[in-house]
């Protein structure tokens, strides 16, 4: 009387044979044309990135933005049913680079622009079509011949209208920050990016060297920093007004720093003075490039900052405005001159004598032995830390001073 029950089900088979029935009764179509014209249920669709087969996260997601439109379905609201894909994401442009070989934004260029905006274009539409496949294989019901794509004309040029309208209305300016930067992608990185999967423990050779100070012979700063490129920016240095600092003598020299780091010093000092970082504002001193093109007028001197740590390297912070973010504000701040020695491919501009031309990665030792010679350098030494990277291609970022609209 009843059809045999099997006592293991086959899922997929049972599956296909429910999407088949859907399909054949057209329970889609008929659902549409049930609710048209009744109060309708606004959903808009947050496009999912046709870079690639989805993955077991996207069913999820799909999965729940079903049950919202079969819910409401059934309660006999209208709906647009429009899924969306994403085709302007970074992550596309990575994968054709891979595809092409391409190891540069040279190589983009080289390669022409049009020519690899329309094979970005090509692997959207790839993976659009077997998204789709996927999302009803899933039992997604959506209008799959009305999807729309962020990469349409349509879209652009609305967004090139709003842009517009904001312009002519007077809310948008072009002005200057400090950006992450990646050096081989030649771009910006947003604080999500980094924040999201942008950090790796690296390690560093950081170092201490001292800022001769103008009128105070044979006394100098000792300032530490980790990244070495960018002492060639150099205007100011930082301390904090209620740390206590120490004035030692070692060698023949006298070395200011903080109370606290003086276990960074090397074996036979002693303490000489001692004072709090209020009594060092306006000092000044010699930068340690001070003969490059890029340096001349600057006038280095001693600033307050409140974030100036005895924790973390000798208690005065060497600031270069163009090279780090919290440095631009502070140099805002106390109207310090901006310096920006890098171009996008992360090499030293002109204006650098001779680090001019050289990348930013092969510039650490270079700036040692010169540091050296100069009778500058205190102590070179390794240093783990965070440091950010780039997620597309794992380039460790620099913060660069350009031009951007806000």
């Amino acid at each position: 009387m009843f059809p045999e029950v099997p006592s293991k089900v086959d899922f997929p088979a049972l599956e296909r044979r429910i999407l088949r029935w859907w399909d054949e009764t057209n329970a889609f179509g008929k659902l549409v044309e049930k609710n048209r014209g009744k109060k309708r249920w606004s959903f808009i669709d947050g496009p999912i990135t046709a870079n690639n087969p989805m993955g077991v996260h996207h069913a999820w997601g799909r999965t729940f933005k079903d049950l919202y439109h079969r819910y409401k379905a059934m309660q006999g609201h209208e709906m647009r049913y429009q899924n969306g894909f994403d085709g302007q994401g970074l992550w596309i442009e990575v994968e054709v680079e891979k595809e092409l070989g391409f190891s540069s934004k040279r190589d983009i260029e080289d390669y022409g622009i049009a020519r690899f905006v329309e094979k970005c274009k090509e692997r959207v539409h790839k993976f659009a079509d077997i998204q789709t496949q996927q999302s009803i294989r899933l039992g997604y019901w959506m209008d799959w011949d009305n999807s729309y794509h962020t990469m349409s004309d349509e879209n652009n040029y609305t967004i090139w209208l709003f842009l517009k309208t904001c312009h002519d209305r007077g809310w948008v300016y072009k002005g200057r920050d400090v950006l992450p930067w990646c050096p081989r992608c030649s771009t910006a990185i947003s604080e999500h990016e980094i924040v999201t999967e942008g950090y790796q423990e690296l390690t560093h050779p950081s170092v201490t060297l001292r800022f001769p100070l103008l009128g105070r012979d044979g006394e100098s700063l000792l300032v530490w920093t980790t990244t070495p490129w960018t002492l060639s920016s150099n205007v100011a240095a930082a301390v904090h007004p209620d740390v206590p600092y120490v004035k030692v003598r070692q060698d023949g020299n006298y070395y200011y720093l903080a109370r606290a780091a003086t276990s960074r010093l090397h074996e036979g000092y002693e303490v000489a003075q001692e004072l709090y970082g209020a009594e060092m504002e306006g000092w000044t001193y010699e930068g340690p490039y001070d003969e490059l093109p890029a340096q001349q007028s600057v006038q280095h001197r001693v600033v307050f900052w409140d974030e100036v740590s005895e924790a973390e390297g000798t208690g005065i912070v060497h600031i270069a405005p163009g090279c780090g973010q919290e440095d631009f504000e502070l140099g805002k701040e106390h109207d310090l001159p901006a310096i920006a020695p890098l171009d996008e491919f992360g090499v030293f501009r002109e204006g650098f004598a001779w680090l001019s031309g050289t990348n930013v990665a092969d510039s650490a030792e270079p700036i040692f032995e010169d540091l050296r010679r100069k009778g500058l350098l205190y102590d070179v030494e390794d240093y783990t830390h965070r440091y950010p990277v780039c997620w597309r291609c794992q380039s460790e970022l620099v913060f660069r001073l350009v031009d951007e609209w806000y």
